[in-house]
């Protein structure tokens, strides 16, 4: 149907009959054929220029909104103070550990990297809230803190804890010259998990059936549509037993000394910040500012913080959504969480 049967009284004109008058005669009703003939012809046009009124103006829109997240990340970007200007350097990270989020080693080790650079920075806190996360990516802050230590000798690296300090959280903390925690802090839950489901038994009930391809017996490790083998099981078990090990290792030898062992250390538990500090897990009861102002000497705090602007936030997440999210249904790595 044409978009012209829209308009109530008005019909597309019809071919002339053959033996209608020939053209030029006075037939009939030719006038009203030809002013509908330029009615719609008109309507047709409109139609055209609204389209592209509405096209340019979403255009339009678009280009503004783009303006406007540019202008936002140039403000949201941390404004490093003049060299020379005694001050307490701050980094902040918070969240689970990835490699997509603020917390990742990428955004972490920048900006610890700008803390100690500045000749003005008199020490640097590391101030902790996260739950833990990878621990490949913790695993990587760590050894940047190890490095800058040793370049930067005269400035110290502290750790303070708000909420919580668990798990990847735990295996950077240890990393710093002292732990400072509040006493109602959780710390600790050394220890290694990968998790996931399994829909075999809620398939054959449905009678629906899984068809995997591989190459390599082992190839579909950890799919949550296929069976698990005790020789499967016995593989992930055992990684998680060495990368445990590596967690372990790296606590005993940030905490040297002070660490008092006990059955439960590496169990995987966690405790309050008080406790924390008789378990020789945490050093001393501290905030930001007290650090600052009793530890360093130093009151002025400047925070050194990597932000993710607006659009790189905005991009990341359009950019990786969906793959990420295909790849974690089929797949759970290793987490310290």
């Amino acid at each position: 149907m044409s978009d012209n049967s829209e308009i109530p009284g008005f019909s597309e004109p019809r071919e002339a009959p053959a033996n209608s008058a020939p053209a030029g005669a006075s037939a009939p009703g030719w006038e009203q054929r030809v002013l509908e003939s330029l009615m719609f012809a008109t309507l047709r046009e409109q139609r055209v220029a609204r389209r592209w009124g509405i096209f340019f103006k979403s255009a339009s829109l678009l280009l503004v909104l783009l303006i406007f997240m540019w202008l936002l990340s140039l403000t949201s970007k941390t404004s490093e103070p003049d060299v020379g200007q005694r001050h307490t350097a701050l980094v902040n990270m918070e969240g689970v550990i990835d490699s997509e989020g603020q917390a990742s080693a990428e955004h972490v080790n920048a900006a610890l990297d700008s803390a100690f650079k500045d000749s003005g920075t008199v020490g640097v806190i590391l101030r902790i809230n996260s739950p833990g996360g990878s621990p490949v990516q913790a695993g990587m802050i760590y050894d940047e803190m190890q490095r800058l230590r040793r370049k930067y000798p005269d400035k110290p690296l502290y750790v303070v804890v708000e909420e919580i300090c668990a798990s990847g959280g735990y295996y950077t903390a240890v990393g710093a010259d002292k732990i400072f925690v509040d006493k109602a802090s959780i710390v600790g839950s050394i220890g290694v998990l990968m998790d996931g489901f399994g829909f075999t038994g809620t398939m054959e009930k449905v009678g629906v059936e899984r068809r995997l391809m591989t190459a390599g017996r082992n190839k579909g490790i950890g799919d949550p549509f296929s069976p698990v083998t005790e020789e499967q099981k016995a593989r992930l078990q055992g990684m998680l037993d060495e990368i445990h090990q590596q967690f372990i290792k790296v606590v005993r030898e940030g905490r040297g000394t002070r660490l008092k062992e006990t059955p439960d250390t590496f169990s995987g538990l966690f405790w309050s910040g008080a406790k924390s500090i008789e378990l020789g897990l945490a050093d001393d009861f501290g905030s930001v500012d007290s650090v600052a102002r009793d530890v360093l000497k130093a009151e002025e705090v400047v925070d050194y913080t990597d932000k993710e602007s607006i659009a790189e936030r905005f991009a990341k997440r359009f950019g990786s959504a969906f793959a990420g999210g295909l790849a974690k249904t089929f797949l759970h790595a290793p987490n310290w969480r």
